[in-house]
């Protein structure tokens, strides 16, 4: 199922997520705030300053309608650049040739507004000209009257201050929110590492219930699951191992007694059917065993499927072993040469030829075993998993174990963080394909 494209688009992380939940309502209510200060504020501020000028210029024109003299007109020219901050001239006799104005924004659209509202007249209005003036020119009777003024009077510096402060202020909010966030988050980051180590047989004895009370919680709860885990492990193992020494004994007295009893046909069946028992035992035992104590240290791999192939060989198995380069990765060399000589053997057993490769495939190392037996079907790949599970439903021991080997060596990969599949080899027969993480 394809995922929608804004799920796509939200953040997979919790710490992302969280900080999506606190952000979110912070920028709309940014947005709405700027909206207001837009439609209230700015339009208001800016009308009034606006009018302010276009009633300055209103004024000007009364008195000079009032005052038509030359020397009053001169004197009234001067008015403006001392207490108004313009810079105004009379031009006698010009007509204003441009019939529209050159705007650039809302600042103009409202001054013009203004103009028309408080001068009543003809006028041009031109804020490209100047950087830091804007040009008015009305139409008088008798002539253009000039106008230079500041775009200051025009504008308020509180615009950019809002702007600046809403911004400012949500990086900060946002700083804080990461810092916070991140705190919070760690806990369970540690949480999952410690489960991810608990499943991979590593031990995390530094590991603490720490951060919110549900974190708190949770991780008290996975220590009490870890502690139920490697007891019940620890009683299985020392009750199997009780069980295997109690059936050791007796074998091991019916054994002495068949070596020292007379030569006879009919004993060979039962020695066979002791060494089976023997050999059943083991591998129940090894099954219950799983990783026992052993810890992790770094291994050569490439040693240790040359010691497993070479063990191989002198049973009398055809093995070609190819690794691409060094490789080391954190084992139990044990219970993975275990794994290894579970996997080999099985592909000896129905295989003439064996070949083993090893390599690294970016963060992973990859390993197959090939064969070219008559392999095994693909509806039963994953059953032959399962334990005691075996094609061979006659369960004769000539063709095969007592189907754990390949339950074992699943368990092993997987407790050290991989996986293991069957798949069709290229030499015909069966792939076994281990992935471990580096």
């Amino acid at each position: 199922m394809k995922t929608p494209f804004i799920k796509r688009l939200l953040p997979k992380s919790l710490l992302g997520r969280s900080l999506m939940i606190i952000i979110m309502p912070l920028v709309i209510l940014q947005v709405i705030a700027a909206l207001i200060f837009y439609e209230s504020h700015w339009h208001k501020v800016s009308l009034t300053l606006s009018r302010s000028v276009a009633g300055d210029i209103a004024s000007v024109i009364d008195l000079m309608r009032s005052n038509p003299d030359k020397e009053n007109v001169d004197w009234i020219m001067d008015l403006p650049a001392k207490n108004m901050n313009m810079l105004m001239s009379f031009k006698k006799g010009e007509i204003i040739t441009s019939s529209q104005s050159v705007l650039s924004g809302k600042m103009e659209e409202t001054l013009i507004k203004a103009m028309r509202e408080a001068v009543g007249r003809p006028f041009y209005v031109d804020s490209e000209s100047l950087e830091r003036d804007v040009v008015i020119d009305v139409q008088l009777s008798d002539g253009v009257l000039h106008v230079i003024t500041s775009r200051k009077r025009l504008f308020s510096s509180t615009t950019y201050v809002f702007v600046i402060w809403m911004i400012g202020s949500s990086l900060v909010l946002f700083a804080v929110a990461t810092i916070f966030m991140r705190n919070q988050v760690k806990p369970i980051r540690r949480l999952a590492e410690a489960a991810d180590d608990f499943g991979k047989g590593r031990d995390a004895p530094k590991f603490k219930p720490e951060g919110a009370t549900e974190v708190r919680q949770a991780a008290a709860a996975f220590i009490d699951m870890r502690d139920r885990i490697q007891r019940q492990i620890s009683q299985r193992t020392k009750m199997l191992a009780g069980v295997s020494h109690d059936l050791r004994t007796p074998l091991t007295r019916m054994k002495l007694q068949l070596e020292m009893a007379a030569a006879d046909d009919s004993l060979a069946d039962l020695k066979s059917d002791i060494g089976e028992m023997e050999h059943m035992l083991e591998g129940y035992l090894a099954f219950a065993r799983g990783e026992g104590g052993e810890e992790p240290v770094e291994t050569n791999l490439g040693d240790l499927l040359g010691s497993v192939s070479e063990q191989a060989r002198r049973k009398g198995g055809i093995i070609d072993l190819h690794v691409e380069s060094a490789i080391t990765v954190p084992l139990r060399p044990k219970v993975f040469r275990r794994c290894l000589t579970n996997l080999i053997d099985n592909a000896m057993r129905y295989a003439e030829h064996v070949s083993v490769k090893a390599g690294k495939r970016g963060d992973l190392v990859d390993i197959t075993i090939d064969d070219d037996g008559r392999g095994i079907p693909e509806e039963m790949r994953e059953d032959v998993f399962k334990p005691f599970f075996r094609i061979d439903e006659s369960r004769n021991p000539g063709t095969g174990g007592v189907g754990l080997g390949l339950t074992i060596a699943r368990d092993v990969v997987r407790a050290h963080g991989g996986d293991i599949e069957l798949g069709d080899s290229p030499n015909g027969g069966l792939r076994a394909r281990i992935k471990l993480p580096l």
